[in-house]
């Protein structure tokens, strides 16, 4: 007698009670597509605040510190040398070397770092490994590019010089140097993260690049046992084209576009796919 009026107050309650929501599959196609486009941009506004609004100076900190190490190498070398190897100014010549060598530098460093420095970020379901390495691989590019434009439009107006800017050639070597610093940095992203002793190797055996990379001297004046060797730094062909572009009488035969891409998108190649296989053991250590 009792079971109808107990299953008449359950139905009741059954009726005003919220009704739990079905499992929804992950967005895909354009929703996706959005909502990654909408993290990378939020994880490039927390790089950008992280990196450079807590420091006072925030973004001239970026600008400060190309220019004074230009400004050191120009006046040191000239206290030894009367003039250039190309030119007439040294800030101009340093300048075109040390900028493609800085943009390399912070993309394939800040890229190495990425999941470690997005890592709590990355429990959330929309956040990915890939949208932590193009937000600092966009930020650091788009930065350090800039901060090239100002330094260099700066040395033009300041100095006396003859330079006639092939800007096909400036956005090449840009390019290139992105796609460098963006395959070293993913693969080093994940050589990293499965064997954390690679990070103090790696820093060892590249620390020599800052001197072989071309930007004290021309690939041209070596002789010919150490061109055989630098040729296959990648980063010699990037800054031997840079300097091709300010300097309309220096051919830079020795370039090699094809190499350098080749070996960038090996290297990403590679990188990608051990960050595809592992990214979960990376995140989990």
């Amino acid at each position: 007698m009792q079971s109808r009026p107990a299953a008449a107050a359950s139905d009741g309650l059954s009726e005003t009670s919220p009704q739990v929501p079905a499992a929804q599959l992950p967005a895909s196609g354009a929703n996706r597509s959005f909502s990654s486009l909408r993290t990378i941009v939020a994880l490039m506004l927390r790089e950008m605040a992280t990196r450079y609004a807590r420091t006072p100076g925030g973004y001239l900190w970026a600008i400060m510190e190309p220019l004074a190490a230009i400004i050191v190498l120009s006046f040191g070398f000239s206290l030894v040398m009367r003039t250039p190897a190309l030119g007439t100014t040294f800030l101009l010549f340093y300048a075109t070397g040390y900028v493609p060598f800085e943009l390399y530098n912070k993309v394939s460093n800040t890229v190495a770092r990425a999941i470690a420095f997005s890592g709590p970020l990355l429990r959330f379901p929309s956040v990915t490994w890939v949208d932590a390495v193009l937000a600092r691989f966009l930020v650091n590019s788009l930065t350090s590019i800039l901060v090239g434009v100002i330094l260099v439009s700066g040395i033009l107006m300041v100095t006396e010089n003859r330079a006639v800017i092939d800007m096909p050639a400036v956005v090449t070597a840009l390019s290139m140097t992105m796609v460098l610093g963006l395959g070293i940095g993913v693969l080093n992203c994940a050589l990293i993260g499965l064997f954390p002793i690679w990070e103090v190797v790696w820093s060892i055996i590249t620390r020599p690049l800052f001197l072989a990379s071309g930007i004290f001297f021309l690939y041209d004046s070596l002789p010919g046992f150490a061109r055989d060797i630098l040729w296959y730094n990648p980063l010699i062909h990037i800054i031997g084209l840079s300097r091709s572009a300010f300097y309309p009488t220096y051919a830079a035969t020795y370039v090699n576009i094809p190499y350098v891409i080749f070996v960038s998108l090996i290297l990403m190649a590679l990188g990608l796919l051990l960050l595809g296989r592992y990214h979960r053991d990376i995140m989990n250590n």
